[in-house]
């Protein structure tokens, strides 16, 4: 349910997986991204200090950055399938 979801929002919006939209402004605006990640870890790092529960934002934005754009083999500009039509 949730993939149909996805399907139906990048289609109506960005006409592409975001996936890949963002993957395509990663390997344009590399630094920004780059200070921009690290920026977000300073500022969960400083409000999370005394807290155990720092680790899982901090984890998590790093799993979601290591799917992004780690793994896979990078395509400019790549498609996603077209909605399939009921």
């Amino acid at each position: 349910m949730l993939e149909n979801l996805y399907r139906a929002l990048w289609s109506r919006v960005g006409g592409r997986p975001w996936t890949y939209i963002i993957r395509d402004t990663w390997h344009m605006l590399e630094g920004i991204w780059i200070m921009g990640l690290v920026a977000v870890g300073a500022v969960l790092g400083h409000w999370f200090w005394q807290a155990v529960s720092w680790v899982f934002p901090v984890f998590a934005l790093g799993y979601i950055a290591g799917h992004l754009f780690w793994g896979t083999e990078y395509i400019p500009a790549q498609k996603g399938e077209p909605p399939e039509e009921d």
